[in-house]
């Protein structure tokens, strides 16, 4: 359960960073970086999800 709350709080967190980045921070020198940021939470949750789908955590 915790797990999934974890994944769940990943995913607001890039989502929130991604809506920035298309947003009040569209403009910004290094917005290539803040939706990298956002694309490596992403991952980190599918690999989160498909490790607790497969039952290895």
């Amino acid at each position: 359960m915790a797990l999934w709350l974890v994944v769940a709080f990943i995913v607001l967190s890039a989502s929130f960073i991604l809506a920035l980045s298309l947003g009040p921070l569209r403009t910004a020198a290094n917005v290539r970086v803040i939706r990298g940021i956002a694309a490596v939470q992403y991952l980190a949750a599918a690999v989160l999800a498909g490790a607790r789908l497969t039952g290895q955590a």
